[in-house]
């Protein structure tokens, strides 16, 4: 960090009557994490010399070698607007570094810089990415726990006084505005309870870290609601997920290379060889961008979330649409990720496997412009038509298999993050669950 962006950040500090900062990162599972310091330790901090203990965080280091430091990235100082002023609270977000300064390698934001580098190592000058997250708002109990009863019956667009979840959704909007997003559109979704707001794309890592700040605001007002609001891909049966499309593209300067007015489609070859590298690699990268049990209980077709591995430019059920935009519009949209990823994880992924198809100048199979869900198995079958994993364990042995992705991630988080999720399925595998009691108790 430079001294003009130290003085930026003390300055800014300084004028809004910041009292407290908190200093926050990312585990290898997208959960945030943040060490709180008073605004007095700021140049402390801003120097990197706030050091944490890494073997107390999921993913990260074991005890015999704990000591971490935080860099702070001073390009995401921001305020928490709903802090009072006489106790007003920062933000910023850091890269987690070893005692001696290099890049640690277990850290989430180091492996999408790391992603990052190798594009622009190919001549590109930016990914640029559009997330579109959705997310529930549910009833809490009267002990304060969140439970899954929806607080409205709307679906898509509806207005009050169906949606009763407007107001909340508006506060989230005004907070997200305040602290420098540009919210394009909210509205209500598809399920009962459902909300979606949309912010304007910007480059991976930026969004990444907006990501990490739009569920935290969005669980914050909620709560200040009376809600809870989650970001679980399918918390209720028999109604729409949750999920997060990402919306992709590259840049060579001022150059959205994935648009070729003369090209098919008006997509360049390059546009062609990073669909082809998503295709190729999505299997392994479900882990990642799906990366919980639950996950893949959204799914399943009949509810708008892709199945089946194929692409095109006029329909919504293939994993990969390309909205109609062109120009510096044209992007690819990965409709599989869902929010409960660590955004710094999928953006990595998806990055290393369009450059993977780049690089190896694949193409993809023909464009499906049916509805694949209405599809016999044979009509799939004689379009070549894949499917996405459907568990857990398979998305996992698909990772196992897969040395690009492994790469992606680099063997620090590959290890450990195979090692927590194979837990974490074989936890559920071995557990007995209501619906199996409801089925079974009586009957045998």
């Amino acid at each position: 960090m430079t001294s003009a962006e130290k003085n930026m950040v003390l300055d800014q500090a300084k004028e809004r009557q910041v009292k407290f900062v908190r200093l926050q990162f990312s585990d290898i599972f997208g959960i945030p994490k943040n060490v709180s310091i008073p605004v007095e330790q700021l140049p402390k901090a801003l120097d990197g010399d706030i050091a944490f203990d890494g073997s107390s965080i999921d993913g990260f280091v074991r005890i015999e070698e704990s000591d971490m430091m935080l860099k702070p990235d001073s390009s995401t100082f921001t305020v928490f607007p709903w802090t009072p002023k006489e106790s007003r609270v920062a933000r910023l977000i850091c890269d987690v570094a070893l005692p001696d300064g290099q890049p640690f390698m277990g850290c989430p934001r180091t492996a999408l810089r790391r992603a990052l580098a190798e594009a622009e190592e190919l001549g590109y000058s930016a990914f640029n990415v559009g997330p579109e997250a959705e997310f529930f708002l549910f009833h809490m109990d009267q002990e304060g726990n969140p439970t899954t009863i929806t607080h409205d019956k709307a679906g898509y667009f509806d207005l009050t006084p169906v949606d009763l979840g407007e107001n909340a959704r508006r506060e989230m909007v005004l907070t997200l505005e305040a602290m420098g997003f540009e919210i394009e559109a909210s509205h209500h979704e598809l399920a009962p309870g459902q909300h979606e707001i949309d912010f304007k794309y910007d480059n991976a890592l930026a969004v990444a870290d907006k990501v990490m700040t739009f569920k935290f605001v969005v669980r914050t007002i909620a709560q200040r609601h009376g809600l809870h609001a989650s970001f679980m891909p399918k918390p209720v049966y028999g109604i729409a997920g949750s999920g997060m499309h990402m919306n992709q593209s590259l840049f060579k300067g001022e150059q959205n290379v994935f648009f070729d007015p003369q090209g098919e489609r008006q997509l360049s070859q390059e546009a062609y060889h990073y669909i082809a590298g998503l295709m190729e690699h999505v299997k392994a990268m479900t882990a990642i961008t799906n990366p919980i049990v639950n996950s893949y209980k959204r799914l399943v077709s009949g509810f708008e979330a892709p199945v089946y591995i194929a692409w095109s430019a006029q329909n919504r059920s293939p994993l990969i649409r390309i909205p109609a935009k062109r120009g510096m519009s044209t992007r690819v949209e990965l409709r599989n990720p869902d929010p409960s990823c660590n955004p710094y994880l999928a953006l990595t992924v998806a990055l290393k496997a369009g450059l993977d198809g780049i690089k190896r100048k694949l193409m993809p199979p023909a464009a499906v412009d049916r509805n694949i869900y209405t599809m016999t198995e044979k009509e799939r079958a004689e379009l070549s038509i894949g499917q996405l994993p459907m568990s857990l364990q398979e998305a996992l042995e698909e990772l196992q298999k897969n040395q690009v992705i492994q790469e992606a991630l680099g063997p620090h988080i590959y290890e450990r993050y195979i090692e927590a999720k194979l837990s974490e399925w074989d936890n559920y595998r071995i557990r007995v669950h209501p619906w199996e009691i409801e089925q079974y108790l009586t009957r045998y």
